[in-house]
């Protein structure tokens, strides 16, 4: 269990990587020093479980409107990478987000949060919205699995093995 807490504290070694925040930023942080860890357990559950919701309220309100639709599945994917500030701290955080190995994702997925926006409060185009939408989607699982050891390897050969 101590070694969870610090992986997810950040405070276990790299072995040197470092990434785009890493040069901005000092050492680690602290967030929340005086919550226990089962409060920042109960904290990182109920931001992730009110991020889906809200994605999936959004979902639902699509057919009445395409911006509430952005905008809610927008926050509620936003608010599920902010359940980890829970758990890591926020520089913590942003330094793994930008670490060489996920920063592509991390991109990625933000690009295609301002474009879903985009797409439904200026553009005012449903079909561009889902499409952005389900890009999103697809960088976040991109991004969520590169948290666990040897997931995009295994997803690139199952992809791999069902075109060949």
């Amino acid at each position: 269990m101590d070694k969870l807490r610090k992986v997810l504290n950040g405070q276990e070694n790299d072995g040197g990587e470092s990434g785009l925040v890493t040069s901005v930023t000092g050492g680690g942080d602290s967030c929340c020093p005086s919550l226990s860890w089962e409060t920042r357990i109960k904290g990182f559950i109920a931001c992730c479980a009110l991020g889906i919701l809200m994605s999936v309220l959004g979902a639902i309100l699509f057919f009445w409107s395409t911006t509430a639709f952005a905008f809610l599945y927008t926050i509620g994917t936003l608010t599920a990478i902010g359940s980890t500030l829970f758990l890591r701290g926020p520089m913590s955080q942003m330094k793994s987000m930008f670490k060489e190995t996920r920063i592509f994702a991390t991109i990625v997925m933000l690009l295609m949060i301002v474009l879903t926006v985009c797409a439904a409060a200026w553009w005012h185009n449903g079909g561009l919205c889902i499409l952005f939408c389900v890009l999103q989607f697809l960088a976040f699982a991109w991004y969520s699995i590169s948290y666990i050891p040897f997931a995009r390897d295994t997803v690139k050969k199952c992809f791999t093995s069902c075109i060949s």
